[in-house]
């Protein structure tokens, strides 16, 4: 029993050695892809649902209201409480970015499903535009974003454009685990999944479409009760026989995790809502966990030298892809060292996901129905 155990920890260690190396690659190869260049000029609407002033509110918003966008851009900025204390951050950059057409809406509250789609349809009543750029309000962006995303748009057959994104910690160290997160496993684990045809994403970092699209989709309303609001968006505008376009950049995702609990909370809610949606592909994704194997291995194996060589590869290959994604634009300082600490966390949140429960997001309960949606506790 003992050998066959050891076999298996070997095996699936061996598996993720090669995964990471392959996960690496694609990586660079990715860092490689030209920016498309814009070349026809078309309004456009961002819209930016808000909940709360969040670490670094401002200097998030802050970078989509200095858009370099040689034609109309509007930004609309909404929230679901009147006293939310991200209007007075609003305020501030209506001051600061006179020239931009900066608006805000108030919306109401109604406790159905998911409060930020519920946020995003009552703002959407304002978009004077049909070029429609949708973003999280913990992401940043480089001044030409607007451009590079709109020329994708324009491309024959492209229904919708998202982004992959990097980590970029704000406070300490809890923080800066939630960002490699995302650096070490979540954007490579992508790169991998659309290498083998596997993975259909669509991130809410970026979600950019026409009106028109959006209209043959049911609009924001059809998904006010979807959890992983964002990857169903995408799996409708490809059932429109329209293509969902990766751009071949990274934008920043920003993290503020001040303690565990709140680390925990959030990645459980990410990794069920990625269960939930691919369950297959999750349940394969084992192999991206290939430390705890090699370590479980190295007991069974008695310690042998070839359980400490094969440890020594993995830790090797892990360390790669942390290296190469900080040559991405997009992340915050480089957080390579803490690549076996972030792989066993990783892994014992990919175990915890697996087990029933609600999720939490923005301090709110909610439980998830098998088909996806989401009600409040």
């Amino acid at each position: 029993m003992t050998s066959c155990l050891w076999l298996v920890c070997t095996l699936i260690a061996l598996i993720g050695c090669v995964y990471a190396l392959f996960a690496t690659f694609l990586v660079a190869r990715f860092a490689r892809e030209p920016k498309p260049k814009l070349e026809r000029f078309e309004n456009v609407t961002l819209i930016k649902p808000l909940y709360g002033a969040e670490t670094g509110l401002d200097v998030s918003l802050a970078s989509f209201c200095a858009q370099n966008y040689p034609s109309d851009l509007q930004m609309l900025c909404g929230v679901q409480d009147p006293a939310d204390a991200a209007i007075a951050v609003v305020h501030s950059l209506q001051r600061r970015f006179p020239s931009r057409d900066l608006e805000l809406v108030v919306g109401k509250r109604r406790g159905g499903g998911n409060p930020k789609v519920e946020n995003i349809a009552d703002m959407f009543p304002a978009a004077k535009h049909d070029f429609l750029i949708l973003s999280d309000s913990d992401m940043r962006v480089a001044p030409d974003y607007a451009q590079h995303v709109s020329a994708i748009l324009q491309q024959p057959g492209v229904g919708l454009v998202t982004c992959l994104y990097r980590g970029t910690a704000l406070t300490g160290f809890w923080s800066r685990m939630a960002a490699s997160a995302v650096d070490q496993h979540f954007l490579p684990s992508v790169l991998v999944g659309l290498a083998v045809g596997l993975a259909k994403p669509c991130f809410g970092s970026t979600i950019a479409l026409r009106r028109r699209t959006l209209e043959r989709i049911g609009g924001f309303e059809a998904f006010a009760d979807t959890l992983a609001d964002d990857y169903a968006m995408g799996d409708a505008v490809r059932r429109l026989g329209l293509k969902v376009e990766i751009a071949p950049f990274t934008v920043g995702h920003t993290f503020s995790e001040a303690s565990f609990k709140e680390l925990w909370a959030h990645e459980l809610r990410w990794a069920r809502t990625i269960r939930l949606v691919d369950p297959m592909g999750y349940a394969g994704s084992i192999v991206t966990h290939p430390l705890p194997f090699a370590l479980a291995a190295l007991p069974l194996s008695g310690f042998s030298a070839i359980a400490w060589m094969i440890l020594a590869g993995t830790l090797a290959c892990r360390l790669f892809v942390p290296i190469q994604v900080e040559k991405l634009a997009g992340g915050g300082k480089s957080t390579w060292w803490l690549s076996p600490l972030r792989d066993l966390l990783s892994f014992a949140v990919f175990v915890a996901s697996f087990m029933p429960g609600a999720v939490n997001w923005r301090g709110r309960r909610y439980s998830v129905g098998s088909d996806g949606t989401v009600t409040p506790i």
